[in-house]
């Protein structure tokens, strides 16, 4: 009997990883990275007006690059038994497509139009058109936001759609549909030829698009038309029926399977977005918080269908019905901003070596490049080891973690970060303690949300690059929140989670959780909270949130 092998590919804000996996025992047999190129040099961004677009090609050449990688380690021996693809994104990242299902941006008079590009979730240009959403919804007798925590956000398919029409009337014009990046490339994948022919996970349209089963799909025509005439019969352009990501989208195209070296019997799954194909990899139990945690973190939770009866959370990201597990309820959270405020904070204390190193005299171009990359990336690493040694004060630098604005809980991307209580004494690992210090208090705000709404959290699984490799932020965290925090065995937890479902929707499993469980890699560490720091966190907890209801008071949208 021959050994199933499947792939799980994960679109990061960065860079996208596949992973090849031994469905027998979740081995990684073959993995592979690659950077987007246009990404890393900052193209079609402007961090100043919160525009974060990244290029269709950027996506393309890295699936390619890294699948055909990974089969090219395997060898044609295990590559000949690969039997499903299933991939997972970051969201809501839209685009705009033609006819065809073609991103505009790949059509040669949008080239480098930015608003024809994928609009990446951490992108906040459509604000305003958030709170128009918000506003109109409240004119309606039905509640459209009730299943997506009751406040629509700025990273969400509506308010970036609007945006981008509103701005452009030459992509306005062009635009056929609007697509989930999650959802495009399984189509990309399977050679749609037809802008119809493209599946729409419920993870996506429910989550972030307003679709649900008890609207019989999206909100009515006259809920976008009178929102904006822009919108006016745009529903029409998307398809009612969604589909959960163990389900499949088709065969592998023969242009594709010549691409990566494998055949047209190879299943693409349907897509989902990175978090919650995360908090399967990471082996999610019920009411257990899954913390995916990276430049921002998503927070996602599962609960029994029938233990949730009429329950609705509100100021989360939504809770849809199949989203993560089919048959559970899926519940999303998250912080805007996590790993992104450390790296702030290091590109802050960096600026010299960017700025001024170029003009020494005499400094050797090659030395000086190794000592920039040496010392960038050891800052960081340094700055967590000193504040570890930082004792816990109720009067230290106190930290707001909004950089980004906040998802969760009561979305709201006007909003901005702070640090408050400086003096002449404070100095960067005391500054870089209070933002570790705020953005897990901003974790807790997400974990009382759900308890104060009367979901149980029973404990926390964290996933991810940092929690493997940041001791510092994990306890920490596990001071604030007060609970245990289990760490996944794998950093590759998305791709192992679309690995999962690849291997779910190829009928190797009939089940995701036999996939979970055959398949998973375990838990190897966890942090319990350190009794004589939770009661100071508490106090400090309660600083936090005056602090933050005081900034929010003075921001006015």
């Amino acid at each position: 009997m021959n050994t199933n092998y499947v792939i799980g590919v994960d679109f990061g804000t960065d860079s996208v990883r596949s992973v090849m996996v031994n469905t027998a025992n979740g081995k990684e047999i073959a993995t592979a990275v690659f950077d987007y190129p246009r990404w890393q040099n900052g193209l079609f961004c402007n961090p100043t007006k919160n525009q974060f677009r990244q290029h269709p090609l950027d996506y393309i050449e890295g699936l390619e690059h890294t699948i055909r990688s990974c089969v090219e380690q395997a060898g044609p021996a295990i590559a000949a038994n690969v039997v499903g693809i299933s991939v997972d994104t970051t969201g809501s990242t839209p685009v705009a497509v033609d006819g065809q299902g073609v991103p505009l941006a790949l059509l040669p008079e949008f080239s480098d139009n930015p608003n024809a590009m994928f609009v990446l979730w951490k992108d906040h240009t459509s604000v305003n058109e958030a709170e128009n959403i918000n506003s109109h919804a409240q004119k309606f007798e039905t509640n459209y936001l009730q299943y997506v925590g009751g406040i629509y956000s700025s990273e969400w398919f509506w308010a970036k759609l609007l945006h981008i029409f509103r701005q452009d009337e030459q992509v306005r014009l062009a635009t056929h549909s609007w697509v989930e990046h999650c959802d495009w490339i399984p189509f990309l994948l399977t050679g749609g030829g037809h802008v119809a022919g493209i599946k729409r996970g419920v993870c996506s349209a429910g989550h972030k698009s307003l679709w649900a089963a008890e609207f019989g799909g999206f909100p009515p025509n006259d809920f976008f038309a009178s929102l904006d005439p822009l919108l006016d019969g745009f529903t029409a352009k998307l398809p009612q029926e969604t589909y959960t990501a163990d389900q499949a989208a088709g065969t592998l195209s023969a242009e594709w399977a010549g691409k990566l070296g494998l055949t047209t019997d190879v299943v693409v799954g349907i897509g989902a977005f990175d978090c919650h194909m995360g908090a399967v990899g990471g082996q999610i139990e019920p009411y257990y918080l899954s913390k995916i945690i990276g430049t921002s973190t998503c927070d996602i939770l599962v609960a029994p269908k029938d233990e949730m009866q009429d329950k609705l959370v509100k100021g989360i990201c939504g809770q849809v019905d199949g989203s993560v597990i089919p048959g559970m309820i899926g519940l999303e959270a998250g912080q805007s901003a996590f790993g992104d405020c450390y790296a702030w904070f290091k590109d802050l204390l960096a600026w010299p070596l960017d700025t001024l190193l170029d003009i020494i005299p005499g400094l050797d171009q090659e030395k000086m490049v190794q000592l920039r990359t040496q010392v960038e990336n050891g800052i960081l690493t340094e700055l967590s080891k000193q504040a570890e040694q930082l004792p816990v004060s109720e009067d230290s630098e106190l930290a707001i973690d909004w950089l980004n604005g906040r998802r969760t809980p009561d979305a709201n991307q006007f909003l901005k970060g702070a640090i408050t209580g400086l003096n002449l004494g404070s100095d960067a690992p005391q500054l870089f303690r209070a933002l570790a210090e705020a953005t897990a208090f901003g974790a807790k705000k997400i974990v009382d949300r759900f308890i104060d709404q009367g979901i149980p959290v029973k404990g926390v699984i964290a996933l991810g690059g940092i929690p493997r490799k940041s001791p510092f932020i994990m306890q920490l965290m596990a001071d604030v929140i007060g609970m245990p925090i289990k760490v996944h065995g794998s950093e590759q937890t998305c791709a192992i989670g679309a690995a999962m479902f690849a291997a779910t929707a190829a009928g190797v499993f009939e089940r995701v959780e036999d996939a979970m469980h055959q398949m998973g890699q375990g838990f190897d560490m966890e942090y319990i909270p350190n009794p004589q720091r939770v009661d100071i966190y508490a106090k400090r907890y309660v600083q936090y949130t005056l602090l933050g209801n005081f900034i929010e008071e003075q921001i006015n949208p």
